[in-house]
């Protein structure tokens, strides 16, 4: 049926994450602002009062996408502990890429040594890549064309974080402006990988069952950007993502069974505070199911889930059996909602 990707073949070997090198806070920020923030009358202490987040994590603003993504791909390789040959796809879901062409997985692909054989390209589709690149790599594995694949992400969001603090410290910056900024100020880095297999039914097995996706397209010109500008009706973004939200909800209610209750994890794409908690809010979730990435991290776009995922299993706070769910709203806007059965 429309809108459902179901899987009965597909496992999690792994999944590895990098934590940006560099701790960057929300005062720095401010501090590097306040001569504008003043002329407009923005309090001190309001980016992270707003958005939750104290401090994000940055690399090193030459740091190439592809770079981190290796690197993370090489740590989910020696723990799925596979033959890298075996890989039949790499699959890049970055906003931020090496260049407009070629892909950035091509880059990837070489960084890792990937047999000539398996296929590379990007999926974008903003901060939902990554779910919707576990997608396209389970429907490839569920039709047997290929055994193992690989999806990666890295986030370098330096660059536009500079750019946006240098054009919002000009004289002639409108509150408008700054109002429409601000979400780029809340930007982080990342990188992870996942690898996922074909299960074969034994015990241990990480499986992830696929889910359901829904799109509110009319909203697309809500959050916009180039390489070094984010445009954002925060306001109507969250409102709408909303509304798209509670219907994808009902669905996965009905497609996969969910309740607040029966589901023991839920990792979601974090925003911030005010998105976080609303969220939870209209789907009924307990704050206390979702790890929260955001404080000291701040948004790593389609690299958040995987993090988060990727942390839980770090922190060995995954159970045998525990119903783990996936969701994000991404800038379009676009709903997914996913399942992993650990």
């Amino acid at each position: 049926m429309g809108g459902e990707m179901k899987f009965d073949n597909v496992q999690i070997l792994s999944v590895a994450h990098i934590d940006a090198p560099h701790s960057e806070g929300s005062d720095e920020i401010e501090s590097r602002l306040e001569a504008t923030m003043k002329r407009l009358g923005v309090p001190a202490g309001m980016l992270e009062r707003f958005s939750g987040i104290k401090s994000r994590r940055q690399f090193d603003e030459e740091m190439p996408p592809s770079e981190a993504a290796a690197r993370a791909g090489e740590r989910a390789i020696e723990i799925a502990d596979i033959d890298r040959d075996q890989l039949g796809v790499v699959v890049n879901t970055s906003v931020c890429r090496d260049f407009v062409e070629p892909s950035t997985a091509s880059i990837v692909h070489r960084k890792l040594g990937l047999a000539p054989t398996c296929l590379n390209f990007d999926i974008s589709n903003a901060c939902l890549a990554f779910i919707n690149g576990m997608e396209m790599v389970s429907n490839m594995i569920e039709q047997k064309q290929i055994e193992y694949g690989i999806v990666v992400n890295a986030e370098n969001t330096k660059h536009a974080t500079q750019s946006t603090i240098d054009r919002l410290s000009r004289p002639d910056t409108t509150w408008e402006a700054f109002r429409d900024a601000f979400a780029t100020l809340t930007l982080g880095s990342g990188a992870v990988a996942m690898v996922l297999a074909r299960s074969h039914g034994a015990a241990g097995e990480h499986r992830f069952l696929g889910g359901v996706n829904l799109s509110a397209t009319e909203h697309c010109r809500l959050c916009y950007a180039s390489v070094d500008t984010m445009v954002t009706n925060a306001k109507k973004l969250l409102n709408h993502g909303m509304e798209l939200a509670l219907k994808t909800w009902s669905k996965a209610r009905d497609v996969l069974a969910w309740t607040p209750d029966n589901i023991d994890h839920f990792i979601i794409h974090q925003v911030g505070k005010a998105h976080t908690e609303r969220f939870a809010k209209t789907l009924g979730i307990d704050l206390a199911k979702i790890f929260r990435l955001y404080p000291n991290h701040g948004n790593i776009g389609p690299a958040g889930v995987p993090i988060v995922l990727s942390k839980l299993i770090e922190d060995g706070r995954l159970s045998a059996g525990d119903r783990i769910a996936l969701m994000g709203i991404g800038s379009g806007i676009n709903c997914t909602m996913s399942e992993i059965v650990w």
